[in-house]
């Protein structure tokens, strides 16, 4: 395994990783993945990317003398204020369970440290079933949201610090948290630090935001609590319009009747410390 900076003649091979981690592992229909691999990581934007000093670009090739080396793993980080971000990993999931992501998420924290980040904070799309699991496992916590806008749609990333952290996030964090859960929750509140929703005749549930996702084919349906240990369920909360009014057909297919959001298939859910 060598870890090492791409040449601007990979970023095919590079987009190849991306789009089969992103299919195997994210909540986003084809036509999302297809659009955020043109967006964030086309040929001249990968070669944009490579000359800007502020951003680190990592590739993990592995293989063997019979096989040839390939390229496996891939990571981008940058400099904000004083923190150093890892703001996109991906292992190709033919490769997985071999160390890579490990090697990749490591070897970007210290690269971004020795170029003068004080801390280091991970952010994870929330439609990444897997990457949640994985950054926590290096002992981060969610401290924040942040709204992005790839191909036209604006999505959410959670963002990752230290438990111990006592500063301010990044400025792009901190600027766009509220505006995130807004746009990622509609008619949603927070009480006493969690999701809550109302339903018609008044009542508080709660928004299991961060397990129990389901996809839709406009944006995922959460389910719901009559109470804060999330122990009696309500029923399911719909992220595109922010409607309670979520029915479950036959092969527990959902659907919002308020705008038609509709559970979506996706290829892989499991959990299984393939990135590590």
């Amino acid at each position: 395994m060598e870890i090492r900076e791409p040449e601007p003649d990979e970023a095919e091979r590079i987009r190849e990783v991306i789009d089969s981690s992103m299919t195997t592992s994210f909540r986003l229909s084809p036509g999302q993945i297809d659009g955020m691999t043109d967006d964030q990581f086309g040929d001249d934007t990968v070669a944009d990317k490579i000359g800007d000093e502020g951003t680190l670009l990592h590739v993990v090739e592995t293989g063997d003398e019979i096989e040839g080396t390939v390229i496996a793993g891939f990571v981008e980080g940058r400099l904000e204020d004083e923190w150093g971000e890892v703001n996109w990993l991906f292992v190709d999931p033919e490769h997985r369970g071999k160390g890579i992501g490990t090697e990749l998420y490591e070897t970007a924290s210290e690269t971004l440290r020795d170029r003068g980040a004080e801390h280091v904070c991970a952010t994870v799309l929330e439609a990444n079933t897997e990457g949640h699991q994985f950054v926590e496992r290096f002992g981060l916590e969610h401290n924040g949201d942040r709204s992005i806008e790839v191909a036209g749609e604006s999505l959410v990333k959670y963002v990752y610090t230290d438990a111990d952290v006592d500063v301010d996030l990044p400025t792009e964090s901190r600027a766009d948290s509220e505006d995130a859960q807004a746009d990622e929750f509609p008619e949603t509140e927070t009480t006493d630090g969690q999701l809550t929703a109302t339903t018609d005749d008044g009542a508080t549930v709660y928004v299991a935001r961060e397990e129990e996702a389901e996809s839709g084919n406009a944006a995922p349906f959460y389910v719901t609590y009559e109470d804060e240990a999330h122990t009696d369920q309500y029923g399911f909360y719909c992220a595109n319009c922010g409607s309670l009014d979520v029915s479950m057909a036959e092969m527990d297919r959902l659907e919002c009747s308020d705008c038609g959001n509709e559970h979506a298939e996706r290829s892989e859910e499991s959990y299984d410390d393939s990135y590590l």
